[in-house]
């Protein structure tokens, strides 16, 4: 059976580890805890041994924090295995473990720091994991609810109408699995080079754009067997779109295709996926397309 990976929160925060181990005991998944715990320990006074008897102090007294995280939260014989790393840079081993170990998807608290110059363990996991990455935010919206998945329908692109059906099969596996509603929701936007110099008209760019999403669509109503009237279109920038819809829904995860830029341009553009973690009050699920 595919496991799900949960990285422990770091400090006395557990919030990956409680709605790692809910999600998955809904949807049929063993679990692997990892646990990072790191010390500067060449700092301390004395020799090898002293530091080797800490360090171990600090691994035994993460591990037992750890056990006693998982005996409240983890359902009535949920396989749950544990791991405890000394480990100071710790996204070259979740991408590692993830890429040989037959996992389904990681969870993880997000840390956003908004500081465009500064790259994060967050930002490393979603470019470089090869599977979806569930980031749980710490602050959530009051009384969420409704599962939404965010798709690019007017793309002509093949591998992401592809990933709009992985988006899609996702939102509506969690939506049944926790027994809510699903949401659907597509931005419109208008390029902001013709939109600010008045050379289209919004009403009908926007009505020839869903036009020409009806194919795609479709498609996938009939793939995923959902209603047609379900897919909703909102006019504006990608960003704005998914973080209002969202907030006005109260939607407990949003479903998003992320796909991973290198080198300099991700470190000051990122991506969507990126730019609307920063904003958004909920827990954010990315989907990469197939390798």
């Amino acid at each position: 059976m595919s496991k799900i990976l949960i990285v422990a929160d770091k400090g006395k925060s557990c919030v990956a580890t409680s709605r790692g181990l809910e999600l998955a005991a809904k949807l049929g998944y063993d679990v692997e805890i990892v646990a990072f715990v790191y010390a500067p320990l060449n700092r301390i006074d004395g020799g090898k041994t002293e530091q080797a008897e800490l360090k171990q102090q600090i691994l035994d007294k993460r591990r037992a924090q750890m056990l006693e995280r998982i005996d409240a939260f983890a359902k009535k014989e949920q396989k749950v295995a544990l791991k405890v790393v000394w480990l100071k840079t710790v996204h070259p081993w979740i991408v590692k473990r993830t890429t040989n170990g037959n996992f389904a998807a990681v969870v993880k608290t997000t840390h956003a720091t908004g500081s465009l110059g500064y790259t994060s363990t967050d930002w490393h996991v979603l470019r470089e994991c090869p599977l979806p990455v569930l980031m749980v935010a710490e602050k959530k919206w009051s009384r969420t609810r409704p599962v939404m998945a965010a798709l690019d329908l007017g793309t002509r692109k093949r591998s992401k109408q592809q990933l709009n059906s992985k988006v899609l099969g996702a939102a509506k596996a969690l939506a049944e699995a926790l027994g809510v509603e699903l949401r659907i929701m597509s931005a419109i936007e208008i390029p902001s080079v013709l939109a600010d110099l008045d050379l289209v008209d919004p009403i009908s760019y926007s009505k020839k754009h869903r036009e020409e999403m009806l194919p795609h669509l479709k498609a996938l109503a009939k793939e995923h067997d959902i209603p047609e009237k379900q897919f909703v279109t909102k006019r504006g920038p990608v960003c704005k779109v998914i973080t209002s819809q969202a907030a006005k829904a109260r939607a407990q995860i949003v479903v998003m295709g992320t796909v991973a830029r290198q080198g300099l341009s991700a470190k000051l553009i990122g991506n969507t996926a990126e730019s609307v973690l920063q904003d958004l009050h909920t827990d954010v699920l990315t989907i990469k397309p197939d390798a």
